[in-house]
């Protein structure tokens, strides 16, 4: 396997910036993925130094974005979560229409719908993102569908 060098850390952001921000402010909605867009790149820039090769650079922004989420969702529990603003509508990504049907799942089920249906990620990077294995990320999107399925009767 060939190993692929790491771009320097401004392209990496520049890059992945708006990606991680929209996919951050359809977890949390717009004010709390502020903050936790900030904490995904800084928690990004510390480890970056680390990096033994450039393979996956999304699916790792996507992991760190993922837990400072669930961090996050954890600490404020009793916070009710903003509903997620509209955006223009010539500029909304395609995973953008699962915002408003994600809102109500659990935060793991959201997060593999979301990066299996808006991002197309693989199940594998998936699982990275949420911290868990191939077939449990499989498993968080089938059951995200179903509750979605049942909701929409």
């Amino acid at each position: 396997m060939a190993v692929v060098d790491i771009p320097p850390f401004e392209r990496f952001y520049l890059r992945h910036r708006d990606e991680i921000y929209g996919y951050l402010v359809r977890l949390l909605g717009r004010q709390a993925a502020e903050d936790a867009f900030q904490e995904t790149f800084l928690r990004a820039l510390r480890g970056y130094p680390a990096l033994e090769h450039g393979r996956h650079l999304r699916a790792w922004a996507f992991t760190i974005a993922t837990r400072v989420a669930l961090d996050e969702r954890r600490r404020s529990r009793a916070i009710p979560v903003e509903a997620p603003e509209q955006g223009i509508l010539d500029g909304e990504p395609a995973y953008a229409e699962l915002a408003h049907l994600a809102g109500d799942l659990p935060p793991k089920e959201r997060a593999a719908v979301v990066l299996r249906y808006g991002y197309d990620l693989t199940y594998a990077d998936i699982g990275a993102a949420i911290g868990s294995s191939r077939d449990a990320a499989r498993q968080a999107a089938s059951s995200g569908v179903r509750r979605l399925r049942r909701s929409l009767k």
